[in-house]
Formats: C-alpha cells, sequence, structure tokens
C-alpha cells in the first residue's frame, strides 16, 4: 500500500497474472484520508496497450473508489518477463461537491501552484493461478504424496501431456472402431443381398428345370447358357463381397 496526504492506494503495483492472447485486468482501491473532495487522474507511459477506467474522477471524503486497468490482449511475452511499464497517478484537493465533469487538466498543473500528490506505479508480471495437483492415496509410508510435485517442477506439465496423448489415442480409437463397425455394417448388407440374390436365381434354376423335364430336350441349349452366366454373376458377387 501506498499512502500519502490525500489518498491511500492499495496495492502499490499492478500485479498482472500474464497469459498470451488474452485480457487481463487488476484493481486499484483509491481512499480517501481527508474530509475533502479528492480528484484524480491516471496517466500512463504506454495508453495504448492500457485501458484504464476511470482515468479521471473524485474521490468522496472518508471514502473509496475503484480503478480498473485492463491489459490489451498480447501476442508474446516480453523478455524475461519484465515489463517497463508505469503508471502515475495524481491527486488534487477540489471544491466539495465537485463532480468528474469538473475535473480539468489545469487542476494538475503543478507550475499554476497547485498541490498535486503524486504516486508512481510499476507494472509486474506473474504467473497465473494453477489449479491444485491432486493427492494421490497410497502414498508410501513416512513420504509426503506432494513430494514429487515439489521435487519436480515439471510434474503438472508431464501429467497434463500424457494425460493429452491418452486422450487424443482414445478419441482415435474410437473414430476407428466407428469406422470397422461401418465396414463390417457394409459388408454384411452386401452379402444378404448376394444370398438373397443367390437364392432367387436359385428358383429360376429350378423353375427352369422343371420345364427343360417336361418339353424334352429342346432347351438344353439354352439351359446350359443360362447356367454359365449364373456361374459368372455368382463369381463376381463373391469376388466384391
Amino acid at each position: 500500500m501506498s499512502t500519502g496526504d490525500l489518498l491511500s492506494i492499495d496495492p502499490s503495483e499492478l500485479k498482472f497474472p500474464f497469459e498470451l492472447r488474452k485480457q487481463i485486468s487488476c484493481s486499484l482501491q483509491l481512499s480517501n484520508k481527508t474530509d475533502n473532495y479528492v480528484a484524480f487522474k491516471v496517466k500512463t507511459t504506454n495508453p495504448k496497450k492500457y485501458c484504464v477506467r476511470p482515468n479521471t474522477g473524485i474521490v468522496l471524503p472518508r471514502s473509496t473508489c475503484d480503478v480498473i486497468v485492463t491489459m490489451q490482449a498480447q501476442k508474446e511475452a516480453p523478455p524475461d518477463m519484465q515489463c517497463r511499464d508505469k503508471f502515475l497517478l495524481q491527486s488534487v484537493k477540489t471544491d466539495d461537491g465537485a463532480t468528474p465533469k469538473d475535473i480539468t487538466a489545469e487542476m494538475f498543473n503543478k507550475e499554476a501552484g497547485h498541490v498535486v500528490e503524486e504516486f508512481k506505479l510499476r507494472v509486474v508480471y506473474v504467473s497465473p493461478p494453477q489449479p491444485p495437483s491432486p493427492v494421490h492415496e497410497g502414498s508410501e509410508e513416512g513420504s509426503s504424496p506432494r513430494g514429487s510435485v515439489s521435487d519436480n517442477g515439471h510434474a503438472n506439465a508431464a501429467d497434463f501431456a500424457t494425460a493429452a496423448k491418452a486422450f487424443t489415442e482414445q478419441l482415435e480409437a474410437q473414430d476407428k472402431s466407428s469406422e470397422a463397425r461401418a465396414l463390417i455394417t457394409k459388408l454384411t448388407d452386401e452379402k444378404n443381398k448376394a444370398i438373397q440374390q443367390n437364392n432367387k436365381l436359385r428358383q429360376e434354376l429350378e423353375l427352369l428345370r422343371c420345364e427343360s423335364s417336361k418339353s424334352g430336350g429342346g432347351v438344353s441349349l439354352m439351359f446350359v447358357i443360362f447356367v454359365g452366366l449364373l456361374g459368372i454373376i455368382m463369381g463376381y458377387i463373391l469376388k466384391k463381397s
């Protein structure tokens, strides 16, 4: 916490849990320590990178005001996770009953004789919070269940990679199983159709045999031709199945 004659600021640093391609916010709480109305203004060395709401305002006597600072999504991490951006918060006494619309740039002009209180705030990148690692049951006597995590800082990453790989393999196995079932179903349908066609041809063959026996030897050549065609058709169907 930073404390001045007019305002107290908490926290004294802007800490952002840095994550790539994600908009991140942190808050400041301004506390008015006086019985006067206090106007404030927030400046930054990198205005395109940050959005401050509100960037100007009035803190009522003995009350607080929250300021939200939002960092735009970043495409790459800075070297060594160090940030050189700075913020400047200026505050000054103002007339009772003043509103944000009454705030002007001239109010914070020291050369004009105004008593301006200033706080410099630096930006700090911190690691995003990690989810708690599960505690494994059945650990050996005398050993801590957290030992493997504390001894190996990459345990969480390794576990995640293993779980992701297993999940991917499971999905691939499910896809292959679905394709196999679809192929089996297709082949079964084709086989059933071939069997039905075979039964139909057999019935027609029996019918021709009966007609041939009734009419004598006059249809023997036709019967031979039909049997040859039947053999060709059956060979094609069985080869396709």
